[in-house]
């Protein structure tokens, strides 16, 4: 009785305040979370993997030594991909990084590559910036790939100490000298032989996974891979 109330008051309130397709405002229906079918098919999936070579592999050559890495989504300056990244930046809907994460979580578990991995570290914001947006929008994308792939989630052991402006228009040797000195590491035993995957939402340049890997790359025998949301070609 009492869940056929809640789902009668769940109906009430999509009605009175429809829950819309964070890809194309149309209004959600039945058994549709956060896109609906539609966007949700055409959602561009890169397919690439973590055993053979790709795209995102190739934006790191010659710049750090990384074991491999890879991207879920393609990203374009309009659809999909840019909406539902915007939302979860800006309009406070975090959960759509639990949402692609679980996708991606699910795709990496079946294919059985990462099953190496002990340690899921998202690219961290810097403590100002995350009190003003409450949140740090990598987190639960993060989360939700570590539970997949049966790894832990860290997300105190890569810090930034100093806040940046947004670096969404920068060249990669702009991003350089911002970040070079930006991120520290914490507790770096726990980290000695140990391979992890480091997570952020977007990679352009890929100038902050490559200052980020830096860092990490310090330890004594750590191994790491890196992976996003989406990527631009």
């Amino acid at each position: 009785m009492q869940n056929r109330i809640s789902n009668i008051l769940k109906d009430v309130t999509n009605i009175l305040l429809p829950i819309s397709c964070f890809g194309c405002n149309a209004r959600l229906y039945g058994g549709e979370v956060m896109l609906c079918t539609l966007c949700r098919h055409q959602l561009p999936l890169t397919e690439y993997n973590f055993n053979e070579e790709n795209a995102v592999d190739r934006i790191f050559y010659g710049r750090i030594n990384i074991k491999k890495a890879n991207s879920f989504l393609f990203f374009t300056d309009i659809g999909i991909v840019k909406n539902l990244i915007h939302n979860l930046k800006y309009k406070n809907q975090e959960k759509i990084g639990e949402f692609l994460g679980d996708w991606f979580g699910q795709i990496l578990k079946k294919n059985g590559h990462l099953n190496n991995i002990d340690y899921v570290i998202p690219v961290p914001l810097h403590q100002k910036k995350f009190r003003k947006r409450g949140y740090n929008q990598v987190s639960l994308f993060a989360q939700r790939i570590a539970f997949h792939i049966n790894a832990t989630y860290a997300d105190d052991l890569l810090i930034k100490t100093a806040n940046t402006k947004t670096q969404t228009k920068k060249n990669r040797l702009g991003r350089w000298y911002d970040n070079r000195s930006l991120f520290e590491i914490r507790n770096s035993d726990m980290l000695k032989h140990k391979n992890i995957l480091l997570l952020d939402d977007v990679i352009t340049t890929g100038a902050t996974m490559e200052i980020c890997a830096s860092s990490l790359k310090k330890i004594d025998g750590v191994g790491i891979y890196i992976a996003s949301m989406a990527f631009v070609q």
